[in-house]
């Protein structure tokens, strides 16, 4: 690990204490460590389009528009490589919302989840893609054990 000096203006150190104080972090070197992988992870331009990557599509669509329900489980169906799991919340009378855990190639996940986010009825949605072995990355530059299984 590498130790790195920063200067903030108050402001920002301001915000970054008020972050940590919300985010339960214990200190501002682990908080901004998160914030800086947060922040890269949100450039996969950048990032191999076949790279492995996990992905939670979040949607919340109005139950009621015609065949919206089937079309959403037909799809999973047809990208039954990719789809993981599925949470299904009864919001209200009206509205659903649905967490759609995906695993795949990057540029296969991607177009997935906003296909499902850009289906016709769907109110709200929203795609986070991360890297498969963003994790095991992270342990392993601790010093942790790191090994693959299959579940």
């Amino acid at each position: 690990m590498q130790r790195v000096t920063m200067t903030f203006d108050d402001d920002l150190m301001d915000d970054l204490d008020a972050y940590m104080k919300q985010s339960g972090h214990q200190s501002r070197s682990e908080a901004v460590r998160d914030l800086v992988r947060a922040a890269l992870l949100k450039k996969p331009e950048t990032d191999d389009p076949n790279r492995r990557c996990v992905g939670a599509a979040v949607y919340v669509y109005d139950h009621e528009t015609r065949e919206l329900a089937k079309r959403i489980l037909h799809d999973h169906h047809a990208h039954d490589e990719l789809s993981i799991a599925s949470l299904h919340v009864h919001l209200d009378e009206h509205s659903c919302l649905e967490v759609s855990l995906l695993r795949g190639p990057r540029h296969e996940v991607e177009h997935f989840g906003r296909h499902l986010i850009a289906e016709r009825g769907v109110r709200y949605g929203e795609l986070v893609v991360v890297p498969a072995d963003a994790e095991k990355r992270e342990k392993a530059s601790q010093g942790h054990h790191t090994h693959d299984h299959t579940h």
